[in-house]
């Protein structure tokens, strides 16, 4: 344990005392933070759109120019976020002319106009007229829905109307609804927040631990330390020592996010709903999730002799991590569904997965007792066979080694 100790203390004081370090640790939140408030503010300002409606009605034209320029803008609405449209001016043409459309499509190629919707009348009665959306961009998504919503609603108005309900109440009963759910929004916050916190963590650190062992590979002190120290006991103090410096890191970004959380957010009415159990776990799944994932990196790092052959492999350790990411927003819609409780039950992904589905809604205390237990035996398998490894590939040089030469090494007592 005193070997253990001293090379975990050595691990950790050369990274707490390194700039990379004081760099990371401010760099890496105000890039974050950055990020959000960018996209936030691009997206804010994403509206003023000019539009054209083309139609034979002109009092159709005239009410859905209305009902769009007062609606000012739309939302698609997701759990990660909102992205806001609106539209600014709309142009009634109405009736149209045979030169109408080239004129609009001319306006659209010269970027005078950001679109136009057409409208053809329908040739049979009491059927609906036909809706054109013509615009440059293919992938948008947004427009075409908020044109959609205003020309149901100015239908809905129109119809409405001409049953004779007073104007009044056809302006309260079309009245948007604002569900407020700040609670909910808080807590998806917090979910994600703390699922990105954990999956880079786990994943920089872990490979972290790899190009530890790769450097002092390449500069032999590997060889002067074996004449004292256990392969094993080497291992297990570089992942120990790495480990408490993710933890300092964590720990500075915590407090300083429940410090910004509470002088400022609060201010400003956003919140992020984080309880103790929630950070209970939280440190837990850390903890057993950096154990599994430097071990193997640890394996990967012995098994290699420079940078290049091992980002050749670090796919080994992100295809755990990428797949609970392309899930994690089913995990959190549907937290006790077939595909959470599977992917919480594979010990590579149990430390994301598991830890969302008691954010969202806590599972069963059976399920995160036994997605405990997987996890802590198969970190025990992992150490084992990393350990064997670690003993014969940190003292290979040069050679890249094979399947069958690995199996050899798990074989050597």
């Amino acid at each position: 344990m005193l070997n253990i100790w001293l090379i975990a203390k050595r691990e950790y004081l050369e990274r707490i005392r390194a700039k990379s370090f004081l760099l990371m640790t401010v760099l890496i939140p105000v890039l974050m933070g950055g990020l959000v408030y960018g996209a936030a503010l691009a997206n804010r300002n994403s509206g003023n759109m000019h539009i054209a409606v083309v139609t034979e009605n002109r009092q159709f034209g005239l009410d859905l120019k209305s009902e769009l320029e007062s609606t000012k803008q739309a939302d698609l609405d997701s759990e990660s976020g909102s992205i806001k449209q609106s539209v600014e001016r709309v142009d009634v043409i109405s009736p149209p002319t045979p030169d109408t459309r080239a004129t609009l499509d001319n306006r659209l190629k010269n970027r005078r106009l950001d679109g136009y919707v057409w409208v053809t009348p329908s040739s049979t009665p009491h059927t609906r007229d036909t809706f054109e959306w013509v615009s440059d961009s293919k992938a948008d998504i947004l427009t075409p829905s908020l044109i959609g919503q205003g020309i149901r609603a100015t239908l809905t108005r129109e119809g409405l109307a001409n049953a004779g309900m007073p104007p009044a109440e056809v302006d309260a009963l079309l009245k948007p609804v604002d569900l407020i759910s700040k609670e909910k929004s808080a807590a998806f916050a917090s979910v994600y927040a703390l699922f990105f916190l954990m999956y880079f963590v786990i994943l920089f650190y872990g490979m972290n631990v790899a190009r530890s062992i790769i450097e002092e590979k390449t500069s032999r002190v590997f060889e002067v330390l074996l004449a004292t120290i256990r392969p094993e006991e080497m291992m297990a103090g570089k992942v120990i020592g790495v480990g408490a410096v993710g933890l300092t890191q964590v720990g500075i970004w915590v407090v300083a996010g429940l410090i910004l959380t509470k002088y400022l957010l609060i201010g400003s009415g956003i919140t992020f709903a984080i309880t103790a159990t929630q950070v209970m776990y939280f440190v837990i799944f850390f903890l057993l999730g950096y154990v599994l994932y430097s071990s193997v990196a640890a394996a990967l790092g012995a098994m290699t002799s420079s940078e290049q052959e091992l980002q050749q492999m670090n796919m080994f350790l992100m295809l755990p991590l990428i797949a609970c990411s392309v899930v994690i927003l089913r995990v959190v819609r549907e937290s006790d569904g077939l595909i959470a409780q599977a992917f919480s039950f594979f010990p590579f992904c149990t430390p994301l997965i598991m830890y969302v589905r008691i954010a969202v809604h806590q599972p069963p205390m059976w399920q995160i007792a036994l997605s405990i237990v997987g996890l802590i035996l198969t970190i025990i398998a992992v150490l084992w066979v990393a350990s064997r490894i670690y003993r014969v590939g940190i003292l290979m040089y040069g050679k890249k080694p094979n399947l069958p030469e690995i199996l050899r090494w798990l074989r050597y007592s």
